[in-house]
């Protein structure tokens, strides 16, 4: 969601669940979370709102995340956690851990 918005330079919930595999109100909801922890602001467009990134407030989420990886003990480029198809649900990625394996070697 936040590649897209970042892609698009912006959205609305309406326009977001189009391009996704979920509904308009999944989408409305996961945009109020990540607007009350300040990655996304909303203004008022029409009857909807629309969001855009904070790219600040991403680049400090970004860089929290990567120290936490460093704690790791994992290299800054492999801290991506590999994606993979749903077979169940053609066109959407789920998240993929390989059982055994550590954080620090999953790809992306």
């Amino acid at each position: 969601m936040l590649d897209l918005l970042l892609a698009q330079g912006g959205g609305t919930a309406t326009r977001l669940s189009q391009q996704l595999p979920v509904t308009r109100q999944a989408v409305a909801k996961h945009l109020g979370v990540l607007e009350r922890v300040g990655l996304v602001h909303a203004t008022p467009s029409g009857r909807e709102r629309r969001y855009q990134v904070d790219q600040t407030q991403l680049a400090r989420a970004v860089a929290q995340l990567s120290s936490v990886g460093g704690l790791l003990g994992c290299p800054p480029a492999t801290h991506q956690a590999d994606r993979r198809s749903d077979p169940a649900q053609p066109g959407r990625l789920t998240p993929f851990s390989p059982i055994g394996t550590s954080p620090c070697t999953w790809r992306r």
